[in-house]
């Protein structure tokens, strides 16, 4: 007679235990050195390596299903009973082989299990079963206690997302940005804020720059793209278990930021979709001044774009407008922004002056923020530990810990906002200037279409009436125009350009305000620098 056909079946149950090596080989060897001790032929070997409650075990379902296709194998050659076992349902899978001719080797264990094994043999391998059973159970409960612990401490428990790293520092593992997606990350969350691109623009413009799966380098989808700017984990929060959770790592962008995302999200959610042939430079940006209903774009001859009042609150007398006198009348709006060369000189070495002053404010600022947040982490630290103890109820914890780490966020976004502006204040608010007074020659040197994005970020309210255009101007344009109109009228009532400082100063100190205070300062200085010709 041949010698009996056996496969072997080994399992870990951690990516650790077969990086060190010593789990599975050392399991192939006993199973080998049985087989051969035995009489035994080793016709095919099935090996799994994963987690203990990991779902869909492929070289255990391919083992099963070979064992059934093969009526020739009559033994199973395993290493003891938690190597084979993860569930009742594989105690049933496997019994059915059993029940089937399968001899079943417990190798460390001394056992053979077969439908012809006395019920006392089977009566104790059973409990075998449902203490590995237990103990997967118990390493699973154990290992979900610790996340929510993780959780209520402010780290994020679980796998970083896209832009962040799992990074393991001694015993304490958490996340921080990756110096690689991080920014583009940022990127992507600044131009959907922006208004300008749809979910499917921002996600093919930062797939072009970058952005992938670390792993297999693939593409991130729209769908992911959304769930990302969603996500308020990229601000400094995370939800875990359906609660919201202030972290502790790093944010990759501001508060001020997501929120800008998720008005734009609830903007663009609530309007009425319709299929349009084609894309209208100043759309939505114009309303009558009559009636105060939109002005839309319409296609005449195939080429000429007019806009006119929807006239849904009646008959309006508004006549139509051509695209070409829209577009020379927003450019005419912009030039009231051109500084002269003598008045940007000044505000620039106005900043620069300011420079050490406003160092010296922040540097003294952050030093006290970063006092008072390091004394909440000494409570909460304080707070943990007496908890651990026994000393403070749960109750308690939950909410002491919930209002200190709010208070931290809120230490944090303003030592955020501190430490920003101390790096770069003066080179900020240079930037913006000479962007502000080259808008018109931003403006005229774009495509029709681009032109939108400029007019988005310098205005906010525009209306039609009798063939003029009136544009309301967003912060910090609008006290920049105001005072260069002013400043421009004296200049020419007067004949002379005197006076910079008393003009001119009011609007240096609301602009360094604006500077100092609003996080989407850098982000229009960006933004508008995209526009200017490589």
């Amino acid at each position: 007679m041949g010698k009996t056909a056996a496969v072997l079946y080994a399992r870990v149950s951690s990516k650790d235990q077969e990086q060190e090596g010593y789990s599975i080989p050392a399991q192939l060897k006993l199973l080998k050195e049985y087989a051969r001790k035995e009489g035994l032929e080793v016709v095919r070997e099935f090996i799994d390596v994963e987690t203990a409650k990991q779902a869909g075990r492929m070289s255990f379902a391919e083992m099963v299903k070979h064992v059934s296709d093969k009526p020739s194998v009559k033994a199973l050659l395993v290493e003891k009973t938690d190597r084979l076992y993860r569930n009742f349902r594989d105690y049933v899978t496997v019994d059915d082989l059993m029940q089937q001719g399968l001899a079943v080797h417990l190798v460390k264990e001394g056992e053979v299990l077969s439908k012809d094994a006395r019920s006392h043999q089977k009566f104790i391998h059973g409990i075998k079963v449902l203490l590995a059973k237990n103990y997967v159970d118990n390493l699973s409960e154990e290992t979900r206690k610790g996340m929510q612990e993780k959780a209520e401490q402010g780290v994020y428990p679980s796998v970083a997302p896209l832009g962040y790293l799992n990074v393991q520092c001694g015993d304490r593992r958490f996340i921080q940005p990756d110096p690689k997606l991080s920014p583009l990350i940022c990127k992507l969350f600044e131009w959907y804020a922006s208004g300008n691109y749809s979910l499917l623009e921002v996600t093919r413009k930062v797939n072009a720059e970058g952005l992938a799966y670390r792993r297999s380098g693939a593409k991130v989808h729209k769908s992911i793209v959304a769930k990302i700017l969603h996500n308020p984990i990229y601000y400094g929060d995370f939800i875990w278990k359906e609660r919201l959770y202030r972290g502790t790592h790093e944010p990759i962008i501001t508060k001020g930021l997501f929120d800008q995302v998720q008005a734009i999200f609830e903007q663009r959610e609530g309007r009425r979709t319709r299929f349009q042939t084609y894309h209208w430079a100043f759309q939505g940006l114009v309303s009558c001044g009559h009636c105060g209903c939109a002005m839309v774009a319409e296609r005449k001859k195939g080429r000429y774009t007019y806009y006119h009042c929807t006239g849904h609150k009646g008959r309006c007398g508004e006549k139509y407008v051509k695209e070409a006198e829209l577009s020379r009348q927003f450019g005419e709006a912009l030039l009231v922004l051109q500084l002269d060369p003598e008045v940007l000189a000044w505000l620039k070495e106005a900043l620069h002056a300011s420079m050490k002053d406003e160092r010296d404010y922040h540097t003294e600022a952050i030093q006290k923020l970063q006092h008072d947040y390091q004394r909440l982490q000494e409570r909460l630290d304080a707070l943990y530990v007496d908890k651990l103890d026994g000393k403070v109820e749960e109750t308690t914890y939950l909410r002491l810990s919930e209002r200190w780490r709010g208070e931290q966020e809120d230490l944090r976004r303003t030592l955020e906002r501190h430490e920003k502006a101390n790096r770069s204040y003066v080179d900020l608010g240079v930037q913006l200037l000479e962007l502000a007074s080259n808008a018109h020659t931003l403006y005229e040197q774009q495509p029709m279409l681009e032109r939108r994005r400029l007019l988005n970020y310098a205005f906010s309210n525009c209306t039609w009436k009798e063939g003029r255009l009136t544009v309301t101007f967003r912060q910090p344009f609008d006290i920049l125009a105001d005072t260069n109109l002013a400043y421009q009228n004296r200049k020419a009532t007067n004949g002379s350009a005197d006076g910079l400082s008393e003009i001119w100063l009011p609007l240096y100190d609301e602009f360094r305000t604006f500077l100092n205070n609003s996080p989407e300062a850098e982000f229009l200085a960006n933004s508008l620098a995209e526009l200017v010709p490589a």
